[in-house]
């Protein structure tokens, strides 16, 4: 007997690419069930070869679901998955609003995936921040060799961490540019069309905007609270795939053939790294694909013990899609849960 298993914001990029990767994986669903907000009612949406109805939030009984992807924003989340762990089932929650929640388990399966046990506290397990989620895949077996002391990283956000809004506001300005026509900027704070932004959410009163806090203390829950960390986020106009360029400094000493042999057999990470014109992966290219991708690793000279990686990733699927899925399968996986129609 398989689950049942809701996806809550399924017209959304996230929401829809949950239903993707569902599908991809062959996960052990014997139905699957799309909601959404009631304007959303009727909305036609993809599972694999069969096309699912959008149902209401606010109407559904949640009594036999085993498992909630959640991928609806904060402000439904705080509101709902409370009800919906009440309900029996397990909530997978992408947004922001519980990661930081000491009773809810904050994870990336290829980096802490026994900490999983904690979500009967709540009935809830958070999903990192899509930036985040790549960082700590890359760092973990790093940091299992030479503990890691400090990071700087400097992110290229595509848009589509932004919502399909942004996508479409992209499009459309640099359509305008082509075609002489006005550039109007609504979801970001300047054009975003051949032009980078160094802002990801709103600012906090250091200076530091809300993502860059979001990867600082997102990555020592996750990995290591020692571990000292300083962000810069920056939009970039490209629609998917974010990359980051991370500079480590470590406890021992590591070189660089050493982390790449490391990388190279780590779970989740794929290293394409030749010192040659185009030997790396750009966000074009990891768009569509599971992996972490690896590469410019390098020797920092300007610290002892130091690294230089270049790190990319499809951030709506490990970013987010695929990584709640993983955490529903590391459920699965480890007899955490057991269909409910099953155990009836």
């Amino acid at each position: 007997m398989g689950y049942k298993v809701a996806v809550v914001g399924a017209t959304g990029n996230v929401g829809r690419e949950m239903l993707n990767m569902l599908a991809e994986l062959e996960f052990p669903a014997d139905e699957v069930v799309a909601l959404a907000s009631r304007k959303s009612m009727g909305v036609e949406a993809s599972y694999g070869d069969k096309i699912l109805k959008v149902k209401a939030l606010d109407h559904f009984d949640f009594s036999d679901v085993d498992i909630c992807l959640m991928s609806a924003g904060s402000t439904v989340s705080k509101e709902w998955s409370p009800k919906i762990a009440a309900q029996g089932a397990v909530v997978i929650d992408n947004s922001s609003c519980w990661r930081m929640d000491p009773d809810v388990p904050l994870i990336v399966p290829e980096v802490n995936a026994d900490a999983v046990v904690g979500f009967r506290k709540k009935g809830i397990i958070a999903n990192p921040n899509c930036s985040t989620a790549q960082l700590v895949v890359a760092l973990k077996p790093l940091h299992d060799k030479a503990r890691i002391k400090r990071v700087v990283v400097s992110t290229y956000q595509s848009v589509s961490g932004a919502g399909k809004d942004a996508m479409d506001e992209l499009f459309a300005q640099t359509k305008a540019v082509f075609t002489v026509g006005e550039v109007t900027s609504k979801k970001f704070p300047k054009r975003i069309a051949f032009n980078v932004i160094p802002q990801v959410d709103a600012f906090m009163e250091d200076g530091y905007t809300k993502e860059e806090w979001k990867m600082v203390v997102e990555t020592k829950k996750i990995l290591d609270p020692k571990i000292k960390l300083t962000a810069t986020c920056v939009r970039v106009p490209v629609f998917v795939g974010h990359s980051e360029a991370v500079n480590i400094e470590f406890e021992q000493p590591i070189s660089a053939d050493e982390a790449r042999n490391i990388l190279r057999n780590a779970p989740g990470c794929l290293v394409i790294d030749k010192h040659e014109d185009g030997g790396y992966v750009t966000p074009y290219e990891s768009a569509g694909e599971d992996a972490t991708y690896i590469s410019r690793i390098r020797t920092d000279p300007t610290v002892d013990n130091g690294l230089v990686l270049w790190v990319v990733s499809d951030n709506l699927r490990k970013g987010a899609a695929l990584n709640a899925v993983q955490i529903a399968e590391c459920l699965i996986n480890r007899k955490l849960i057991e269909a409910k129609r099953k155990a009836a």
